[in-house]
């Protein structure tokens, strides 16, 4: 339990260095040509930051406990669980 507290929060931290050092990571891929179409100029940058949110909130589900939790709020009417007997 402890080990995935840890974990998680490294995890929300990898995001958040994603999102303050989104130009390093840039240089590094290049441009995202699918994110540069639908999101306009600076699609790339933004793209990177919102994967980085995505991550923290990710992390942080994971690092608490909550994604069995979410996972079955969001998607659990279209696997629902058996009834056992």
């Amino acid at each position: 339990m402890i080990l995935r507290f840890f974990v998680g929060m490294i995890i929300a931290a990898l995001g958040t260095l994603m999102i303050l050092k989104t130009e390093p990571i840039y240089d590094f891929v290049g441009r995202i040509p699918t994110a540069e179409k639908y999101l306009g100029s600076g699609g790339s940058r933004l793209f990177i930051k919102l994967l980085g949110i995505i991550v923290i909130i990710g992390g942080l589900m994971w690092g608490l406990n909550l994604w069995g939790g979410f996972l079955q709020a969001t998607l659990g009417s279209l696997f629902p669980k058996p009834d056992i007997q």
